[in-house]
């Protein structure tokens, strides 16, 4: 039974609870969407793309999350105890979370091989552009990759860890995704929760793909038109022995492939909740010759 099916089920029997949040959605547009992610020079705006808002519901996925699964619906919620004291200690960072990250994402995906490439820590009161690396939450529906750049940033990744051509062309010739694990890093989250669309609502059509601009290269991330038959989720209060799992690629069809997400403002927020302090860590799942991990359910 799909996550649509058994919302629509648990709204009937147990109304399912849901907050309503205005969510922000690229008004389709005839040029390729564009975006810095830096100041660009002058003349040139930050973004070329306009936006809208729509009052949607989002659904309290809690009491179904062992339900749900991260190759149907895109996106998958675990308990998972870190031994990370300081998620802003870069060392402590690389040598403590990311090998727990590796062991979570082999547990739950059953994958031969995980390679972590990437991370953000997000708090909007420490966030200070051109001086640290931490960043505000990101309030545009939006998917991180593309089936495009799904597979250019992998040859990028692997290349730059020394793995010769030949064997990132075996890689890439069989399944893999980018998985993300988001977790809150201090406090509970209340301010700026993450909203994830399961991945069955989206259709191929909504999916607009938009160049990244870095200073040294340009990215690929999919930004997304709105379509009423979105069906949002979210885990309200996340606390750090929790983690979210999103899948922003998968090579294969057949599979949820991208799972939009964005921060949303949630109205049972208090007013004077502290900002929202996550990390998300960006992955490469291989799956090897084991392509068929449907049922592959989060601990």
């Amino acid at each position: 039974m799909s996550l649509n099916n058994q919302v629509l089920e648990k709204s009937i029997s147990q109304e399912l609870p849901y907050v309503e949040a205005n969510l922000t959605y690229l008004i389709p547009m005839a040029e390729k969407p564009v975006n810095y992610t830096y100041e660009p020079p002058a003349g040139i705006p930050r973004s070329n793309g306009t936006y809208q808002t729509y009052k949607l519901p989002i659904y309290n996925a809690r009491s179904i999350s062992e339900n749900i699964l991260l190759d149907r619906e895109g996106f998958a919620f675990t308990r998972h105890r870190t031994s990370v004291r300081d998620f802003y200690d870069e060392e402590e960072l690389r040598r403590v979370y990311y090998p727990e990250a590796e062991q979570l994402l082999q547990e739950v995906t059953g994958a031969t091989k995980v390679v972590i490439f990437d991370h953000t820590l997000r708090n909007a009161s420490q966030s200070k552009p051109g001086e640290n690396s931490i960043k505000e939450p990101v309030r545009r529906v939006h998917n991180d990759f593309t089936a495009k750049s799904g597979y250019t940033r992998a040859r990028l990744e692997l290349a730059a860890r020394g793995i010769d051509d030949a064997e990132i062309d075996t890689l890439l010739q069989q399944r893999f995704a980018i998985v993300n694990v988001w977790r809150a890093i201090a406090k509970p989250i209340q301010e700026s929760p993450l909203a994830v669309c399961d991945a069955q609502s989206i259709a191929s059509k909504d999916l607009v793909a938009g160049d990244l601009v870095y200073r040294d290269r340009i990215g690929e991330t999919y930004a997304v038109t709105y379509n009423s038959e979105h069906q949002w989720f979210y885990f309200p209060q996340m606390h750090r022995e929790e983690a979210l799992l999103i899948k922003c690629f998968d090579s294969a069809t057949g599979y949820a492939r991208f799972a939009a997400h964005t921060a949303f403002d949630d109205p049972t927020s208090p007013l004077d909740a502290p900002p929202r302090e996550s990390i998300e860590l960006r992955t490469f799942v291989f799956y090897g010759e084991n392509r068929n991990f449907l049922n592959a359910k989060a601990r």
